[in-house]
């Protein structure tokens, strides 16, 4: 039997709310890959439209994570980062992936600190200058628009968007020294939303679209991202990777559309787990 291969995911976890580790654990574990985790902090909710969460903060605790990793020879084939809270995390995180990758391990970062043309209410604009030092680091990075625009320096254009203007864009993500970058919320029309990528050696851009659900679902991203980094450790090219993991979103918004579920809630991807894995076989 082929040896199984084995994804480390650094998240925050909710204990109620589809996002984060809660999502990347079981859709890449879907595709076989052995996953272990890193919690960043752990919440009783994710904190988009619900109110009174707990929160509590494992900054402390990553760093004796990684170490007791590498203490036991642990090696991954993928690192995996989303959501971080704090500078001091940024800092942690990149001395993370100093510490636990190897010649072979394939490092993707989700710069998640923004949306619609603006940061997140729990970041200033500085920290963005923070997160793109840890994309530097990275091989493969996903950011939505708003960003790449904060860390590339870009204006912000509300969409339908013209293929000049992400192509410039994913230049410029290519000029961070990553050798994939992958743009989530890509749209040239009203029917229509997607990803657009682009890989260093081949510096041609890749377009998938699917038809447009109206509305705004929380935990989209790390969806899109979770699949996105399954199908590569499947095998997939790039462009088939985005893709499968297009797909695998859009079908997961439309469920959760069509069963009226409160769209705070996260959209529902478990029901789409198996044809994802039959996709990535």
């Amino acid at each position: 039997m082929e040896r199984q291969k084995r994804a480390a995911a650094i998240h925050d976890i909710s204990g109620f709310g589809r996002c984060s580790l809660t999502v990347a654990l079981p859709i890449i574990s879907a595709a076989g890959i052995e996953t272990s985790v890193i919690p960043t902090a752990v919440l009783s909710t994710h904190t988009g439209g619900l109110t009174g969460y707990t929160y509590r903060d494992l900054t402390e605790d990553l760093k004796p994570f990684a170490d007791h990793w590498k203490s036991l020879g642990l090696t991954f084939d993928a690192i995996y980062s989303g959501f971080l809270g704090s500078f001091r995390q940024l800092d942690i995180v990149s001395e993370i992936f100093d510490e636990l990758k190897t010649d072979t391990t394939l490092i993707m970062v989700d710069p998640v600190m923004a949306d619609h043309g603006e940061m997140y209410r729990v970041f200033s604009r500085n920290f963005v200058s923070g997160m793109r030092g840890l994309c530097k680091k990275a091989d493969i990075i996903t950011p939505n628009i708003t960003e790449a625009c904060f860390m590339l320096d870009m204006p912000y254009k509300k969409p339908p968007y013209d293929k000049k203007y992400i192509e410039d864009m994913l230049s410029g993500l290519l000029g961070l020294g990553v050798k994939a970058a992958v743009l989530t919320g890509v749209c040239f029309d009203e029917e229509t939303l997607g990803a657009a990528c682009m890989e260093r050696d081949a510096g041609e851009a890749q377009y998938v679209f699917r038809e447009r659900v109206s509305g705004f679902y929380h935990g989209t991203g790390d969806v899109f991202a979770s699949a996105l980094l399954a199908a590569i450790l499947s095998g997939k090219p790039l462009p088939e990777a985005c893709d499968i993991a297009v797909g695998f979103t859009a079908d997961s918004i439309r469920r959760t559309r069509a069963a009226g579920t409160d769209v705070r809630f996260g959209v529902n991807f478990e029901a789409g787990l198996f044809d994802l894995m039959n996709k990535l076989k």
